[in-house]
C-alpha cells in the first residue's frame, strides 16, 4: 500500500524507522539492532517499518518521502525513530532544506511540542577540550533533562511550511511586516510564544521532575525556567506561565535564569540542574552546549513528544563528512531507543518496557565503563557497528537475567 519495507511478523508495537541521510542510515541500523535484541530476549515485539526519506532521497526521486508516509507515522506507528536529515547542497525550490518536511513536518504536524534532551555523563566518558581528552566533570555531576519548546518561537514559520508540505497543503507564509528605522533589504523571523504552548511544555517538565532523583548537587527536585524575560515580551509570558504552573507543584523547587547567564552556569555548575524548561531557539543552542558535558553530540539522544505521538532521534545530524565510514558513535541513537521504550512503557502502562529501558541504560553504562570499544569522538578507535554489537550483546545478557 505504502511501498515501504514491512516486517512480516505480528508484533505488540509498530515502529516507523526513518534512516534519512548520511550517518543517520548507519546509526539507524544500530538502533534496529537494539529493537531486535529486545524482541529476541523478552516477550515484547516490534513491527519495524522502514521509510526511505531525506535530502538524498529527494535528490534521487524528487520526493522527500513517499506519499502516505506522514499518514503512516500518524495513524499506524506507535513510535518513530529518525536517523538524521540533511544532504549537502540539496534544497527545495523555496530554499528550505530538502527533507525538512520529514523532521519538521513531523514535529509540527503531529504537534510534538516538547523536545526532551537528557544530558547524562557516564563513567568512562572523557571530554575533548583544549585539544585533548580529559576528565573535567565526574560521573554523577551531570544528570539533567532539558525540555525545549518544539513548535513555536523563531522556527514557527518554517515548522508550519514543513507541516503543510507533509500534509499536502498550500505552504504557509507569514504576512509582511514593517520595521521603522531599517533601510534596504530586511529578512526576519517572527518569534511567537503562546500561553498554551508554554503551559503544556512547562507542565511536562514538572511531571518529568517527579520521576527523577533531583539535582546531583543536593538531591533537590528542581525545575529551572530559562528565558530572557528581562527584555523580551515572549519570554515575559513564558515566565508568567512558569510561575502559574509551578504553583501546582509545591514540592518541586522553582528556579530561574536568563539564557546568557545560563550558558555559563551550565558548564560551570551542571550539578545544580535537574530539569530545565526553555523556548525553542534558546533550547536548540543550550542543549547542544549541554552535549559537551556528556561527551559530545555522539552521546546526545532526544525525544520529540506530544500528547498522542512521539519520535526519537540522535541529535548529531547527518554528518556528511563521516558518512559511509562506519565510524560515528551510535550511542545517541541507542539511547534514543531507550527513551522510546520508556515512552511506550509509560503510555501503555507496560512495566516490562520500563524495565527494558533501564536495561538499555545499564548496557550502555557497562560498555562505556569497560572502555575497550569506544568511537573516535570519545577517544577510541572502534567502529559504529562494533559499538552497536557490543551494547546489544550486553543488553541480551542483562535481559536474559531479567526476563
Amino acid at each position: 500500500m505504502y511501498g515501504f519495507l514491512l516486517a512480516e511478523t505480528m508484533s505488540d508495537y509498530r515502529v516507523a524507522i526513518l534512516p534519512g541521510d548520511g550517518t543517520g542510515r548507519e546509526v539507524a541500523v544500530e538502533a534496529q539492532k537494539i529493537l531486535q535484541t529486545i524482541e529476541q530476549h523478552t516477550n515484547a515485539g516490534f513491527e519495524q517499518t522502514v521509510i526511505p526519506c531525506g535530502g538524498q532521497y529527494y535528490k534521487e526521486t524528487g520526493k522527500e518521502w513517499e506519499e502516505g508516509s506522514f499518514d503512516f507515522c500518524k495513524n499506524e506507528a506507535d513510535a518513530i525513530f529518525l536517523g538524521a536529515i540533511g544532504a549537502p547542497g540539496v534544497r527545495l525550490p523555496n530554499g528550505d532544506l530538502a527533507g525538512g518536511s520529514v523532521i519538521l513536518g513531523l514535529r509540527s504536524g503531529l504537534d510534538l511540542y516538547a523536545n526532551v534532551r537528557p544530558i547524562k555523563l557516564y563513567e568512562g566518558v572523557r571530554h575533548k577540550i583544549h585539544g585533548e581528552f580529559t576528565q573535567v566533570w565526574k560521573p554523577g555531576m551531570v544528570d539533567m533533562t532539558i525540555l525545549r519548546e518544539n513548535t513555536e518561537g523563531l522556527y514557527h514559520a518554517l515548522l508550519r511550511r514543513s507541516a503543510d508540505r507533509a500534509l499536502g497543503r498550500e505552504e504557509y507564509e507569514p504576512p509582511p511586516m514593517e520595521f521603522p528605522g531599517l533601510e534596504g533589504e530586511v529578512a526576519y523571523d517572527a518569534r511567537p510564544i503562546s500561553r498554551k504552548g508554554s503551559s503544556r511544555l512547562i507542565r511536562m517538565g514538572f511531571e518529568i521532575a517527579e520521576t527523577r532523583n533531583g539535582a546531583p548537587a543536593d538531591g533537590v527536585r528542581r525545575v529551572t525556567c530559562i528565558d530572557k524575560s528581562n527584555v523580551t515580551r515572549g519570554c515575559q509570558l513564558f515566565r508568567r506561565v512558569f510561575d502559574e504552573v509551578s504553583a501546582d507543584y509545591p514540592d518541586t523547587e522553582a528556579d530561574y535564569g536568563y539564557i546568557d547567564a545560563f550558558t555559563q552556569w551550565l558548564t560551570r555548575n551542571p550539578e545544580h540542574y535537574d530539569v530545565v524548561v526553555t523556548s525553542n531557539m534558546f533550547g536548540d543552542i543550550a542543549t547542544d552546549l549541554g552535549a559537551v558535558l556528556q561527551g559530545g553530540m555522539g552521546m546526545a539522544a532526544s525525544g520529540n513528544i506530544g500528547d498522542h505521538h512521539a519520535f526519537f532521534e540522535p541529535v548529531h545530524g547527518s554528518s556528511p563528512k563521516h558518512a559511509g565510514q562506519n565510524k560515528v558513535n551510535p550511542i545517541a541513537s541507542i539511547n534514543s531507543i531507550q527513551m522510546m521504550m520508556e515512552y511506550l512503557g509509560r503510555k501503555h502502562s507496560d512495566g516490562d518496557l520500563l524495565e527494558v529501558a533501564q536495561c538499555i541504560d545499564q548496557s550502555v553504562a557497562s560498555h562505556l565503563k569497560d572502555g575497550k570499544e569506544l568511537t573516535y569522538d570519545i577517544g577510541g578507535f572502534a567502529s559504529c557497528s562494533q559499538v552497536g554489537t557490543s551494547i546489544a550483546t550486553r543488553l541480551a545478557d542483562i535481559l536474559d537475567e531479567k526476563f
